[in-house]
């Protein structure tokens, strides 16, 4: 069963895109993702647990958290 995880994700040009690309190409489990690099935000969708997304995305460096409902921007509110 898939779900969708929020990250927040600090991306500051392409090449930060492609790094998160990457990472996420390569997990199993991820069925698809979007980038938005305006918002910082790293919509994925997965059947594997919120946690093992966030870990795979932290393997890039960069700062990475959930997107919290009712954050500004905020898909969930």
């Amino acid at each position: 069963m898939s779900q969708t995880v929020e990250l927040k994700v600090a991306m500051s040009c392409q090449g930060c895109v492609g790094a998160v690309k990457r990472v996420l190409g390569k997990t199993e489990g991820v069925e698809s993702f979007d980038i938005d690099l305006e918002s910082q935000r790293v919509t994925v969708k997965a059947n594997i647990p919120p946690e093992t997304v966030l870990q795979a995305v932290s393997k890039t460096g960069k700062a990475t958290s959930f997107w919290e409902a009712g954050e500004p921007g905020s898909k969930s509110t």
